[in-house]
């Protein structure tokens, strides 16, 4: 859109070496975005082509249908592949455009079920980082 948005965006975790992602593939949530410019750039469509089909690639922005979100609104910032977080290849470092630490408490939502408790599925992502660190 060009300008400052902050709002949510749903993704997808997918199966990918991040160490932070561990054990989350596969879950589709609601993640808080807020920015007006950021996005994944590459060198060349052949680049990102290589992320996309070689396992790099932790989140990707998903339509309600759980397709791959490859235009704005629901692509916020127009990512090639709805690539929202990618990973180097041993896991220990991702890279994401989306915040989860503004959505792993029920409480940041905008709207949740009374019922589910005080964290979201994003907090795995801080404990996996604390197991990892020790």
């Amino acid at each position: 859109s060009e300008q400052y948005e902050a709002r949510f965006a749903l993704v997808e975790v997918v199966r990918s070496p991040s160490v932070l992602l561990e054990g989350m593939a596969g879950s589709w949530l609601p993640i808080a975005v807020a920015h007006g410019e950021g996005r994944a750039e590459f060198a060349s469509a052949a680049a990102a082509q290589a992320c996309a089909t070689g396992g790099l690639v932790g989140l990707r922005y998903v339509n309600h249908d759980r397709s791959v979100a490859t235009a704005y609104p629901l692509n916020p910032n127009g990512s090639p592949f709805g690539i929202a977080a990618l990973s180097n290849a041993d896991g220990r470092v991702t890279i994401t455009m989306p915040h989860p630490e503004r959505s792993f408490r029920y409480a940041q939502n905008s709207w949740h079920p009374r019922d589910v408790g005080e964290y979201s599925g994003w907090a795995r992502l801080f404990r996996n980082a604390r197991r990892f660190v020790g």
